[in-house]
Protein backbone atom coordinates (compact mmCIF):
# COMPACT_ATOMS: atom_id res chain seq x y z
CA UNK A 1 0.00 0.00 0.00
CA UNK A 2 1.33 3.44 -0.78
CA UNK A 3 2.54 5.52 2.11
CA UNK A 4 1.02 8.83 3.03
CA UNK A 5 1.88 11.66 0.70
CA UNK A 6 4.41 14.08 2.20
CA UNK A 7 2.00 16.91 1.39
CA UNK A 8 -0.79 15.54 3.57
CA UNK A 9 0.61 16.40 7.03
CA UNK A 10 1.19 20.01 5.93
CA UNK A 11 -2.37 20.14 4.67
CA UNK A 12 -3.54 19.20 8.15
CA UNK A 13 -1.60 21.84 10.11
CA UNK A 14 -4.86 23.73 10.45
CA UNK A 15 -7.41 21.10 9.55
CA UNK A 16 -10.54 22.81 10.85
CA UNK A 17 -13.61 20.58 10.75
CA UNK A 18 -13.30 16.96 9.57
CA UNK A 19 -14.02 16.49 5.88
CA UNK A 20 -17.07 14.40 4.94
CA UNK A 21 -16.09 12.11 2.08
CA UNK A 22 -18.30 9.44 0.58
CA UNK A 23 -17.08 6.13 -0.84
CA UNK A 24 -18.90 4.13 -3.50
CA UNK A 25 -19.04 2.89 -7.06
CA UNK A 26 -20.01 0.06 -9.39
CA UNK A 27 -17.30 -1.96 -11.08
CA UNK A 28 -17.28 -4.65 -13.76
CA UNK A 29 -15.76 -5.11 -17.21
CA UNK A 30 -18.21 -6.51 -19.72
CA UNK A 31 -17.62 -8.14 -23.09
CA UNK A 32 -20.34 -7.28 -25.59
CA UNK A 33 -19.21 -10.36 -27.54
CA UNK A 34 -20.05 -12.70 -24.65
CA UNK A 35 -23.54 -14.29 -24.48
CA UNK A 36 -23.37 -14.28 -20.67
CA UNK A 37 -25.53 -11.68 -18.91
CA UNK A 38 -24.49 -10.18 -15.59
CA UNK A 39 -27.15 -9.50 -12.94
CA UNK A 40 -27.22 -7.84 -9.54
CA UNK A 41 -26.70 -11.27 -7.94
CA UNK A 42 -23.26 -11.45 -9.56
CA UNK A 43 -22.09 -8.34 -7.70
CA UNK A 44 -20.41 -8.44 -4.33
CA UNK A 45 -22.20 -5.55 -2.64
CA UNK A 46 -20.75 -3.84 0.42
CA UNK A 47 -22.21 -1.11 2.58
CA UNK A 48 -21.67 0.45 5.98
CA UNK A 49 -18.84 -0.85 8.16
CA UNK A 50 -18.10 -3.65 5.68
CA UNK A 51 -17.39 -1.08 2.99
CA UNK A 52 -15.11 0.97 5.27
CA UNK A 53 -13.29 -2.23 6.21
CA UNK A 54 -12.43 -2.79 2.56
CA UNK A 55 -9.63 -0.23 2.66
CA UNK A 56 -6.71 0.43 5.01
CA UNK A 57 -6.86 4.22 4.83
CA UNK A 58 -10.41 4.33 6.24
CA UNK A 59 -9.51 2.47 9.42
CA UNK A 60 -9.31 4.14 12.85
CA UNK A 61 -5.52 3.74 12.97
CA UNK A 62 -4.99 5.50 9.63
CA UNK A 63 -3.24 8.88 9.65
CA UNK A 64 -6.34 10.25 7.93
CA UNK A 65 -8.74 9.14 10.67
CA UNK A 66 -8.68 12.34 12.79
CA UNK A 67 -9.40 14.51 9.78
CA UNK A 68 -11.98 12.59 7.73
CA UNK A 69 -15.51 11.38 8.30
CA UNK A 70 -15.79 8.58 5.78
CA UNK A 71 -19.35 8.06 4.60
CA UNK A 72 -19.91 4.54 3.20
CA UNK A 73 -22.44 4.47 0.38
CA UNK A 74 -22.61 1.40 -1.89
CA UNK A 75 -19.79 -0.43 -3.58
CA UNK A 76 -20.70 -3.21 -6.00
CA UNK A 77 -18.17 -5.22 -7.95
CA UNK A 78 -18.43 -8.37 -10.01
CA UNK A 79 -16.30 -10.84 -11.86
CA UNK A 80 -16.07 -9.65 -15.47
CA UNK A 81 -18.67 -11.12 -17.79
CA UNK A 82 -21.23 -10.24 -20.39
CA UNK A 83 -23.21 -6.98 -20.36
CA UNK A 84 -25.18 -6.11 -17.24
CA UNK A 85 -28.92 -6.52 -17.57
CA UNK A 86 -30.60 -3.11 -17.60
CA UNK A 87 -32.86 -3.83 -14.60
CA UNK A 88 -29.90 -4.95 -12.47
CA UNK A 89 -27.86 -1.89 -13.41
CA UNK A 90 -30.76 0.43 -12.55
CA UNK A 91 -31.20 -1.33 -9.21
CA UNK A 92 -27.56 -0.71 -8.24
CA UNK A 93 -27.43 2.77 -9.75
CA UNK A 94 -30.61 3.87 -7.95
CA UNK A 95 -29.32 2.61 -4.61
CA UNK A 96 -26.01 4.43 -5.00
CA UNK A 97 -27.74 7.67 -5.97
CA UNK A 98 -30.30 7.31 -3.16
CA UNK A 99 -27.56 6.77 -0.60
CA UNK A 100 -25.70 9.86 -1.82
CA UNK A 101 -28.84 11.96 -1.43
CA UNK A 102 -29.52 10.50 2.01
CA UNK A 103 -25.93 11.12 3.16
CA UNK A 104 -26.38 14.87 3.31
CA UNK A 105 -23.70 17.42 2.37
CA UNK A 106 -20.37 15.91 1.30
CA UNK A 107 -17.02 17.47 0.54
CA UNK A 108 -16.17 14.75 -1.95
CA UNK A 109 -16.50 11.20 -3.19
CA UNK A 110 -13.91 8.46 -3.64
CA UNK A 111 -15.38 6.87 -6.75
CA UNK A 112 -14.19 3.25 -6.91
CA UNK A 113 -15.08 1.61 -10.21
CA UNK A 114 -13.58 -0.38 -13.08
CA UNK A 115 -14.36 1.73 -16.12
CA UNK A 116 -15.39 -0.92 -18.67
CA UNK A 117 -18.94 -1.74 -17.63
CA UNK A 118 -21.36 -2.44 -20.45
CA UNK A 119 -25.10 -2.28 -19.85
CA UNK A 120 -27.70 -3.50 -22.30
CA UNK A 121 -29.10 -0.42 -24.05
CA UNK A 122 -26.27 1.95 -23.09
CA UNK A 123 -23.21 2.93 -25.13
CA UNK A 124 -21.36 4.54 -22.19
CA UNK A 125 -22.36 3.00 -18.87
CA UNK A 126 -19.80 4.90 -16.78
CA UNK A 127 -20.89 8.15 -18.43
CA UNK A 128 -24.52 7.43 -17.57
CA UNK A 129 -23.71 6.38 -14.00
CA UNK A 130 -21.45 9.36 -13.37
CA UNK A 131 -24.05 11.83 -14.62
CA UNK A 132 -26.46 10.47 -12.00
CA UNK A 133 -23.80 10.46 -9.28
CA UNK A 134 -22.72 14.01 -10.16
CA UNK A 135 -26.32 15.27 -10.04
CA UNK A 136 -26.92 13.61 -6.66
CA UNK A 137 -23.73 15.08 -5.19
CA UNK A 138 -24.55 18.55 -6.50
CA UNK A 139 -28.02 18.24 -4.96
CA UNK A 140 -26.66 17.58 -1.45
CA UNK A 141 -23.93 20.21 -1.80
CA UNK A 142 -21.03 20.64 0.60
CA UNK A 143 -21.08 21.16 4.38
CA UNK A 144 -19.91 24.75 3.85
CA UNK A 145 -22.54 25.46 1.21
CA UNK A 146 -25.36 22.86 1.09
CA UNK A 147 -27.32 24.88 -1.44
CA UNK A 148 -24.62 25.67 -4.00
CA UNK A 149 -21.45 23.77 -3.08
CA UNK A 150 -20.10 21.23 -5.56
CA UNK A 151 -18.49 18.14 -3.98
CA UNK A 152 -15.36 16.85 -5.70
CA UNK A 153 -15.17 13.39 -7.31
CA UNK A 154 -11.92 11.43 -7.31
CA UNK A 155 -12.20 8.33 -9.51
CA UNK A 156 -9.96 5.27 -9.29
CA UNK A 157 -10.22 2.93 -12.27
CA UNK A 158 -8.63 -0.03 -14.00
CA UNK A 159 -6.21 0.79 -16.81
CA UNK A 160 -8.39 -1.44 -19.01
CA UNK A 161 -11.28 0.96 -18.54
CA UNK A 162 -12.53 3.49 -21.08
CA UNK A 163 -12.38 7.24 -20.57
CA UNK A 164 -14.97 9.00 -22.69
CA UNK A 165 -15.23 12.80 -22.72
CA UNK A 166 -18.68 12.41 -21.16
CA UNK A 167 -17.18 10.55 -18.19
CA UNK A 168 -14.02 12.64 -17.82
CA UNK A 169 -15.97 15.91 -17.84
CA UNK A 170 -17.83 14.93 -14.66
CA UNK A 171 -14.95 14.01 -12.35
CA UNK A 172 -12.39 16.29 -10.75
CA UNK A 173 -9.57 13.77 -10.28
CA UNK A 174 -9.06 10.63 -12.33
CA UNK A 175 -6.37 7.98 -11.99
CA UNK A 176 -5.77 4.35 -13.00
CA UNK A 177 -3.62 1.34 -12.20
CA UNK A 178 -0.03 1.54 -13.39
CA UNK A 179 0.68 -2.18 -13.44
CA UNK A 180 -0.76 -5.06 -15.47
CA UNK A 181 -1.22 -7.53 -13.84
CA UNK A 182 -2.80 -5.17 -11.33
CA UNK A 183 -0.51 -5.62 -8.35
CA UNK A 184 -1.10 -1.94 -7.53
CA UNK A 185 -4.93 -2.04 -7.54
CA UNK A 186 -5.23 -1.09 -3.88
CA UNK A 187 -2.50 1.53 -4.23
CA UNK A 188 -4.56 3.16 -6.99
CA UNK A 189 -7.60 3.47 -4.75
CA UNK A 190 -5.50 4.92 -1.95
CA UNK A 191 -3.88 7.39 -4.33
CA UNK A 192 -7.32 8.58 -5.44
CA UNK A 193 -8.40 9.03 -1.82
CA UNK A 194 -5.27 10.87 -0.69
CA UNK A 195 -5.19 13.14 -3.72
CA UNK A 196 -8.80 14.07 -2.98
CA UNK A 197 -7.97 14.92 0.63
CA UNK A 198 -5.00 17.03 -0.48
CA UNK A 199 -7.12 19.03 -2.90
CA UNK A 200 -9.96 19.54 -0.43
CA UNK A 201 -7.54 21.11 2.06
CA UNK A 202 -6.70 23.83 -0.47
CA UNK A 203 -8.66 27.09 -0.60
CA UNK A 204 -12.02 26.77 -2.35
CA UNK A 205 -10.92 28.52 -5.54
CA UNK A 206 -7.77 26.41 -5.93
CA UNK A 207 -9.15 22.93 -5.35
CA UNK A 208 -10.13 21.84 -8.83
CA UNK A 209 -7.15 21.18 -11.10
CA UNK A 210 -7.09 21.17 -14.89
CA UNK A 211 -7.42 17.80 -16.64
CA UNK A 212 -5.69 17.35 -19.98
CA UNK A 213 -7.65 14.56 -21.70
CA UNK A 214 -6.88 12.90 -25.02
CA UNK A 215 -7.98 9.65 -26.62
CA UNK A 216 -5.64 7.65 -28.87
CA UNK A 217 -7.09 5.66 -31.81
CA UNK A 218 -5.54 2.38 -30.63
CA UNK A 219 -7.39 -0.58 -29.10
CA UNK A 220 -5.34 -3.55 -27.90
CA UNK A 221 -6.05 -6.45 -25.54
CA UNK A 222 -4.44 -6.49 -22.12
CA UNK A 223 -2.36 -9.51 -23.11
CA UNK A 224 -0.51 -7.26 -25.58
CA UNK A 225 -0.05 -4.35 -23.18
CA UNK A 226 1.32 -5.88 -19.99
CA UNK A 227 3.59 -3.54 -18.07
CA UNK A 228 5.97 -6.48 -17.58
CA UNK A 229 7.17 -5.85 -21.13
CA UNK A 230 8.10 -2.98 -23.42
CA UNK A 231 6.73 -0.65 -24.65
CA UNK A 232 4.09 -0.53 -21.89
CA UNK A 233 6.78 -0.85 -19.22
CA UNK A 234 8.42 2.41 -20.28
CA UNK A 235 5.17 4.21 -21.00
CA UNK A 236 3.74 3.49 -17.58
CA UNK A 237 7.16 3.97 -16.03
CA UNK A 238 6.97 7.66 -16.98
CA UNK A 239 3.86 8.35 -14.91
CA UNK A 240 5.39 8.67 -11.44
CA UNK A 241 8.00 11.09 -12.74
CA UNK A 242 5.38 13.26 -14.43
CA UNK A 243 3.26 13.24 -11.28
CA UNK A 244 6.25 14.45 -9.26
CA UNK A 245 6.67 17.60 -11.36
CA UNK A 246 5.61 20.91 -9.76
CA UNK A 247 2.16 21.83 -10.99
CA UNK A 248 1.12 18.23 -11.73
CA UNK A 249 -1.26 16.24 -9.53
CA UNK A 250 -1.55 12.92 -11.38
CA UNK A 251 -0.85 11.21 -14.70
CA UNK A 252 -2.60 8.15 -16.07
CA UNK A 253 -2.81 6.01 -19.21
CA UNK A 254 -5.71 3.75 -20.15
CA UNK A 255 -5.31 0.89 -22.62
CA UNK A 256 -9.09 0.73 -23.00
CA UNK A 257 -11.27 -2.37 -23.11
CA UNK A 258 -10.87 -4.35 -26.31
CA UNK A 259 -13.90 -6.65 -26.07
CA UNK A 260 -16.69 -4.10 -26.07
CA UNK A 261 -17.99 -2.74 -29.35
CA UNK A 262 -18.58 0.88 -28.35
CA UNK A 263 -17.33 4.26 -29.64
CA UNK A 264 -15.60 5.05 -26.33
CA UNK A 265 -13.34 1.96 -26.50
CA UNK A 266 -9.79 3.15 -27.16
CA UNK A 267 -6.65 4.18 -25.31
CA UNK A 268 -6.63 7.46 -23.39
CA UNK A 269 -4.37 9.73 -21.37
CA UNK A 270 -5.33 12.15 -18.59
CA UNK A 271 -2.79 14.40 -16.89
CA UNK A 272 -4.14 16.44 -13.99
CA UNK A 273 -2.57 19.55 -12.51
CA UNK A 274 -2.71 23.23 -11.65
CA UNK A 275 -0.31 24.07 -14.48
CA UNK A 276 -2.62 23.71 -17.48
CA UNK A 277 0.10 24.22 -20.06
CA UNK A 278 2.38 21.61 -18.49
CA UNK A 279 -0.47 19.12 -18.03
CA UNK A 280 -1.40 19.46 -21.71
CA UNK A 281 2.21 19.10 -22.82
CA UNK A 282 2.74 15.94 -20.77
CA UNK A 283 -0.55 14.44 -21.95
CA UNK A 284 0.38 15.15 -25.56
CA UNK A 285 3.81 13.59 -25.09
CA UNK A 286 2.37 10.40 -23.57
CA UNK A 287 -0.29 10.13 -26.26
CA UNK A 288 2.22 10.63 -29.07
CA UNK A 289 4.58 8.02 -27.61
CA UNK A 290 1.69 5.56 -27.28
CA UNK A 291 0.74 6.11 -30.92
CA UNK A 292 4.32 5.86 -32.15
CA UNK A 293 4.91 2.48 -30.47
CA UNK A 294 1.51 0.99 -31.31
CA UNK A 295 3.06 -1.67 -33.57
CA UNK A 296 5.63 -2.63 -30.94
CA UNK A 297 3.15 -4.10 -28.49
CA UNK A 298 3.53 -7.88 -28.38
CA UNK A 299 1.79 -10.69 -26.56
CA UNK A 300 3.07 -11.09 -23.03
CA UNK A 301 4.18 -14.66 -23.76
CA UNK A 302 4.70 -17.05 -26.66
CA UNK A 303 1.44 -17.96 -28.38
CA UNK A 304 -0.10 -20.68 -30.50
CA UNK A 305 -3.36 -22.41 -31.28
CA UNK A 306 -4.84 -24.67 -28.63
CA UNK A 307 -3.48 -27.78 -30.38
CA UNK A 308 -0.04 -26.26 -30.86
CA UNK A 309 0.18 -25.23 -27.21
CA UNK A 310 -0.95 -28.62 -25.88
CA UNK A 311 1.47 -30.48 -28.16
CA UNK A 312 4.37 -28.24 -27.14
CA UNK A 313 3.54 -28.58 -23.44
CA UNK A 314 3.33 -32.38 -23.62
CA UNK A 315 6.64 -32.57 -25.46
CA UNK A 316 8.40 -30.25 -22.99
CA UNK A 317 10.30 -31.45 -19.91
CA UNK A 318 9.41 -28.26 -18.01
CA UNK A 319 6.93 -28.96 -15.22
CA UNK A 320 4.43 -27.67 -14.39
CA UNK A 321 3.80 -26.25 -17.85
CA UNK A 322 1.00 -23.68 -17.85
CA UNK A 323 -1.31 -22.86 -20.75
CA UNK A 324 -3.71 -19.91 -20.84
CA UNK A 325 -7.11 -20.60 -22.40
CA UNK A 326 -7.25 -16.90 -23.20
CA UNK A 327 -10.37 -16.62 -25.37
CA UNK A 328 -12.69 -17.81 -22.58
CA UNK A 329 -11.05 -15.97 -19.69
CA UNK A 330 -13.84 -15.07 -17.21
CA UNK A 331 -11.68 -12.39 -15.58
CA UNK A 332 -11.65 -10.51 -18.88
CA UNK A 333 -15.34 -11.04 -19.62
CA UNK A 334 -15.51 -14.51 -21.16
CA UNK A 335 -18.39 -16.88 -20.47
CA UNK A 336 -16.06 -19.33 -18.74
CA UNK A 337 -18.03 -22.36 -19.94
CA UNK A 338 -16.39 -23.20 -23.27
CA UNK A 339 -15.23 -26.81 -23.57
CA UNK A 340 -12.97 -26.03 -26.52
CA UNK A 341 -9.75 -26.57 -24.56
CA UNK A 342 -11.18 -29.60 -22.77
CA UNK A 343 -11.79 -31.24 -26.13
CA UNK A 344 -8.28 -30.35 -27.29
CA UNK A 345 -6.66 -31.82 -24.19
CA UNK A 346 -8.47 -35.14 -24.44
CA UNK A 347 -7.74 -35.41 -28.14
CA UNK A 348 -4.05 -35.78 -27.25
CA UNK A 349 -3.24 -39.47 -26.78
CA UNK A 350 -0.64 -38.92 -24.06
CA UNK A 351 -3.17 -37.08 -21.88
CA UNK A 352 -6.12 -39.34 -22.66
CA UNK A 353 -4.03 -42.42 -21.80
CA UNK A 354 -2.67 -40.95 -18.57
CA UNK A 355 0.99 -40.85 -19.64
CA UNK A 356 0.83 -37.08 -19.11
CA UNK A 357 -1.22 -35.49 -16.34
CA UNK A 358 -3.13 -32.25 -16.65
CA UNK A 359 -5.57 -30.19 -14.62
CA UNK A 360 -8.06 -27.88 -16.32
CA UNK A 361 -10.08 -25.85 -13.80
CA UNK A 362 -12.94 -23.48 -14.13
CA UNK A 363 -15.50 -24.70 -16.65
CA UNK A 364 -18.81 -23.26 -15.47
CA UNK A 365 -21.64 -25.82 -15.55
CA UNK A 366 -24.03 -25.88 -12.59
CA UNK A 367 -25.96 -28.88 -13.96
CA UNK A 368 -22.78 -30.94 -14.21
CA UNK A 369 -21.79 -29.94 -10.67
CA UNK A 370 -25.18 -31.02 -9.33
CA UNK A 371 -24.89 -34.36 -11.13
CA UNK A 372 -21.47 -34.95 -9.56
CA UNK A 373 -22.78 -34.23 -6.07
CA UNK A 374 -25.71 -36.56 -6.65
CA UNK A 375 -23.38 -39.30 -7.84
CA UNK A 376 -20.78 -38.80 -5.09
CA UNK A 377 -17.01 -39.11 -4.93
CA UNK A 378 -15.73 -42.22 -6.70
CA UNK A 379 -18.77 -42.51 -8.96
CA UNK A 380 -18.49 -42.94 -12.71
CA UNK A 381 -20.39 -40.23 -14.57
CA UNK A 382 -21.17 -39.29 -18.17
CA UNK A 383 -21.84 -35.58 -18.55
CA UNK A 384 -22.22 -32.97 -21.26
CA UNK A 385 -19.75 -30.36 -20.00
CA UNK A 386 -19.91 -26.64 -20.83
CA UNK A 387 -21.02 -24.91 -24.02
CA UNK A 388 -24.39 -23.91 -22.61
CA UNK A 389 -23.93 -20.20 -21.95
CA UNK A 390 -21.72 -19.74 -25.00
CA UNK A 391 -22.73 -22.45 -27.52
CA UNK A 392 -20.93 -20.78 -30.41
CA UNK A 393 -17.59 -22.59 -30.21
CA UNK A 394 -18.27 -26.31 -30.25
CA UNK A 395 -21.08 -26.69 -27.72
CA UNK A 396 -20.98 -29.15 -24.79
CA UNK A 397 -18.36 -31.90 -24.59
CA UNK A 398 -19.54 -35.38 -23.59
CA UNK A 399 -17.20 -36.57 -20.86
CA UNK A 400 -17.12 -39.92 -19.10
CA UNK A 401 -14.95 -40.02 -16.02
CA UNK A 402 -14.72 -40.50 -12.26
CA UNK A 403 -15.75 -37.92 -9.68
CA UNK A 404 -12.56 -37.44 -7.68
CA UNK A 405 -13.34 -34.42 -5.48
CA UNK A 406 -16.28 -32.30 -4.35
CA UNK A 407 -16.37 -29.00 -2.52
CA UNK A 408 -19.36 -27.11 -1.16
CA UNK A 409 -19.54 -23.34 -1.35
CA UNK A 410 -19.64 -23.16 2.44
CA UNK A 411 -16.04 -24.36 2.47
CA UNK A 412 -14.91 -21.27 0.60
CA UNK A 413 -14.25 -17.83 2.02
CA UNK A 414 -15.42 -14.84 0.02
CA UNK A 415 -12.48 -12.81 -1.10
CA UNK A 416 -11.91 -9.58 -2.97
CA UNK A 417 -8.29 -8.99 -3.87
CA UNK A 418 -6.91 -7.12 -6.83
CA UNK A 419 -10.09 -7.38 -8.89
CA UNK A 420 -10.70 -11.16 -8.52
CA UNK A 421 -14.00 -11.66 -6.76
CA UNK A 422 -15.20 -15.02 -5.53
CA UNK A 423 -18.77 -15.24 -4.19
CA UNK A 424 -18.31 -18.91 -3.37
CA UNK A 425 -19.61 -21.85 -5.37
CA UNK A 426 -19.83 -25.63 -5.40
CA UNK A 427 -16.98 -27.33 -7.25
CA UNK A 428 -16.52 -30.83 -8.64
CA UNK A 429 -13.43 -32.53 -10.05
CA UNK A 430 -13.76 -35.28 -12.65
CA UNK A 431 -10.81 -37.36 -13.81
CA UNK A 432 -10.46 -39.17 -17.11
CA UNK A 433 -7.12 -40.60 -18.19
CA UNK A 434 -4.48 -38.12 -17.09
CA UNK A 435 -6.82 -35.14 -17.06
CA UNK A 436 -8.64 -33.73 -14.05
CA UNK A 437 -11.25 -31.16 -15.04
CA UNK A 438 -12.83 -28.88 -12.43
CA UNK A 439 -16.41 -27.76 -13.09
CA UNK A 440 -17.90 -24.88 -11.14
CA UNK A 441 -21.40 -23.87 -10.12
CA UNK A 442 -20.65 -20.20 -10.80
CA UNK A 443 -18.10 -18.46 -12.99
CA UNK A 444 -14.89 -18.52 -10.99
CA UNK A 445 -11.25 -17.59 -11.56
CA UNK A 446 -8.34 -19.84 -10.66
CA UNK A 447 -5.49 -17.42 -10.01
CA UNK A 448 -3.88 -18.69 -6.79
CA UNK A 449 -2.95 -21.96 -5.13
CA UNK A 450 -5.85 -21.45 -2.73
CA UNK A 451 -8.28 -21.48 -5.65
CA UNK A 452 -7.20 -25.06 -6.34
CA UNK A 453 -6.62 -26.37 -2.85
CA UNK A 454 -9.37 -24.59 -0.97
CA UNK A 455 -8.97 -23.40 2.63
CA UNK A 456 -6.72 -25.27 5.04
CA UNK A 457 -9.60 -27.21 6.58
CA UNK A 458 -11.09 -28.55 3.35
CA UNK A 459 -11.38 -27.88 -0.35
CA UNK A 460 -10.63 -29.85 -3.47
CA UNK A 461 -7.11 -30.54 -2.33
CA UNK A 462 -5.74 -30.28 -5.87
CA UNK A 463 -2.14 -29.09 -5.98
CA UNK A 464 -1.49 -27.80 -9.50
CA UNK A 465 2.25 -28.12 -8.97
CA UNK A 466 1.93 -31.91 -9.02
CA UNK A 467 0.54 -31.98 -12.59
CA UNK A 468 2.51 -31.92 -15.82
CA UNK A 469 0.15 -29.40 -17.42
CA UNK A 470 -2.02 -26.72 -15.81
CA UNK A 471 -4.51 -25.22 -18.27
CA UNK A 472 -6.30 -22.17 -16.86
CA UNK A 473 -8.97 -19.88 -18.30
CA UNK A 474 -6.89 -16.73 -18.04
CA UNK A 475 -4.90 -14.32 -20.19
CA UNK A 476 -1.55 -13.18 -18.81
CA UNK A 477 -0.68 -15.14 -15.68
CA UNK A 478 -1.44 -13.63 -12.32
CA UNK A 479 1.65 -13.39 -10.05
CA UNK A 480 1.21 -16.69 -8.17
CA UNK A 481 0.67 -18.67 -11.36
CA UNK A 482 3.51 -16.81 -13.07
CA UNK A 483 5.88 -17.80 -10.29
CA UNK A 484 4.64 -21.39 -10.37
CA UNK A 485 5.12 -21.94 -14.10
CA UNK A 486 8.28 -23.71 -15.25
CA UNK A 487 7.16 -22.68 -18.74
CA UNK A 488 4.09 -21.09 -20.25
CA UNK A 489 2.16 -20.58 -23.47
CA UNK A 490 -0.73 -18.29 -24.29
CA UNK A 491 -3.28 -20.25 -26.31
CA UNK A 492 -5.16 -18.08 -28.81
CA UNK A 493 -8.49 -19.78 -28.30
CA UNK A 494 -11.94 -18.60 -29.43
CA UNK A 495 -14.49 -17.03 -27.11
CA UNK A 496 -15.99 -13.77 -25.95
CA UNK A 497 -12.54 -12.31 -25.23
CA UNK A 498 -10.75 -13.63 -28.30
CA UNK A 499 -7.29 -12.10 -28.61
CA UNK A 500 -7.75 -11.85 -32.37
CA UNK A 501 -9.85 -8.69 -32.37
CA UNK A 502 -10.24 -8.68 -36.13
CA UNK A 503 -12.34 -11.85 -36.10
CA UNK A 504 -14.73 -10.68 -33.37
CA UNK A 505 -16.73 -8.32 -35.58
CA UNK A 506 -16.44 -4.83 -34.09
CA UNK A 507 -18.68 -2.44 -36.02
CA UNK A 508 -19.60 0.34 -33.55
CA UNK A 509 -16.10 1.46 -32.53
CA UNK A 510 -15.06 4.85 -33.85
CA UNK A 511 -12.87 4.52 -36.93
CA UNK A 512 -10.12 4.78 -37.94
CA UNK A 513 -8.77 2.64 -35.13
CA UNK A 514 -5.60 0.57 -34.93
CA UNK A 515 -5.31 -2.42 -35.54
CA UNK A 516 -8.57 -2.45 -37.52
CA UNK A 517 -7.25 0.25 -39.84
CA UNK A 518 -3.56 -0.53 -40.10
CA UNK A 519 -2.69 2.06 -42.73
CA UNK A 520 -5.36 4.71 -42.16
CA UNK A 521 -2.83 7.53 -41.74
CA UNK A 522 -0.33 6.33 -44.31
CA UNK A 523 3.07 7.99 -43.95
CA UNK A 524 1.59 11.20 -42.58
CA UNK A 525 1.87 12.64 -39.07
CA UNK A 526 -0.93 10.44 -37.78
CA UNK A 527 -4.00 11.42 -35.77
CA UNK A 528 -4.57 14.72 -34.01
CA UNK A 529 -3.53 14.02 -30.41
CA UNK A 530 -4.03 17.53 -29.05
CA UNK A 531 -5.33 17.22 -25.47
CA UNK A 532 -8.56 18.90 -24.41
CA UNK A 533 -8.39 20.86 -21.15
CA UNK A 534 -11.38 20.00 -18.97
Amino acid sequence: MTSASPDVPNAFENPGRPLRIGIGGIGIESSTFCPHRSTADDFRQTRGAELLGRYTWTRPDSDLAPHIEWVPLLHATALPGGPVEAASYLLLKDELVTRIRAAGPLDGLVYDLHGAMSVIGLADAEGDLTEAVRAALDAVGTPEDPANGRPMISAATDLHGNVSRRFADLVDLLTAHRLAPHEDAWDTRERAARKLVERLRLPEGARRPHRAWVQIPVLLPGEKTSTRLEPAKSLYGRLAGIEAKPGITDAAIWVGYAWADQPRCRAAVVVTGDDAELAAAEAASLARQYWDVRRDFQFVGPTGTARECVAAAVASDRRPFLISDSGDNPTAGGAGDLAYMLSTLLSHEDIASGRVTAVHPGITDPAAVRACFEAGTGARVTLDIGGKVDPNHGGPYRLTGTVTALQRAADKTDRAEGGAYDLGCDLAAITVGGLTVVVTERRKPFHTLADFTGPAVGGLGIDPRTFDLVVVKIGYLEPELYDMAADWLLALTPGGVDQDLLRLGHHRVERPLYPFDEDAYGDGPGPDLTPVLL
